[in-house]
């Protein structure tokens, strides 16, 4: 595929995920997001071509003129969006497959000073909320949501939705073996569709949903010692 043709489908592929998008004078003017992985594209290929410095320079004037730090050596897919942007970043050994969507504050990180993979991979069509850290060299699974403000340290399979910190999996779009086997019986499946925001409709709260299930455990508790207390008496 020409670089052309990418660069096109980066720009339509915003009319299909943002309602506030009029035109493509409007995407290519007003985007920083459009803005960055213009820049990204061009640094990946120098980057790829031994010109290391002259890549992370124009990184540094993205980062800059957009708010939003790409690392050269990341490696991105086809019709990727990043809505909003200011304040993501994404690192070195970062890889992202196609149709993904960042909200603002994203965080694609590392928890280790060592050489070599130390970035998450994303699938295809991944949505990661505004706010969120994945952190670490482990596989985001396709189709997977992250909502706002969670924290990913473990590897998350495809179809899945993950919330809070650190991140727990509230959700399965799919019927994914793994993925039920870690939500159990309180798996909701639903159909596949976009979620702003890395979350759909509404969402248990994992928190909550422990509260909860405590104080259902207190009420069993309590109704069984008077029901012995009776017994007894």
């Amino acid at each position: 595929m020409s670089i052309w043709q990418l660069i096109k489908e980066d720009v339509q592929c915003v009319f299909e995920r943002d309602p506030a998008a009029r035109h493509v004078f409007d995407v290519l003017t007003c985007y920083s997001g459009v803005h960055a992985l213009l820049f990204h594209r061009l640094n990946h290929w120098l980057w790829g071509r031994g010109m290391r410095w002259p890549a992370r320079f124009l990184g540094n004037i993205a980062r800059w003129l957009t708010g939003i730090e790409i690392h050269p050596g990341a490696t991105i897919g086809r019709r990727f969006f990043v809505d909003h942007g200011t304040g993501v970043v994404i690192g070195e050994t970062a890889e992202i497959g196609d149709d993904v969507t960042l909200y603002q504050g994203v965080t694609l990180g590392g928890r280790t000073l060592n050489e070599g993979k130390r970035h998450p991979t994303l699938g295809n069509n991944v949505v990661v909320g505004a706010g969120a850290k994945i952190l670490g060299p482990f596989t985001v699974g396709e189709d997977a949501r992250i909502g706002s403000n969670a924290v990913v340290l473990h590897p998350v399979p495809s179809g899945a939705t993950v919330v809070g910190v650190p991140g727990k999996i509230v959700r399965c779009r799919e019927r994914d073996s793994r993925c039920l086997e870690l939500v159990r019986k309180k798996a909701k499946i639903q159909q596949q569709q976009f979620d702003a925001y890395g979350v759909a409709g509404e969402i248990d709260d994992p928190l909550e949903s422990a509260v909860e299930s405590l104080q259902q455990q207190v009420a069993d508790l309590r109704a069984e010692l008077d029901r012995l207390n009776k017994k007894t008496g």
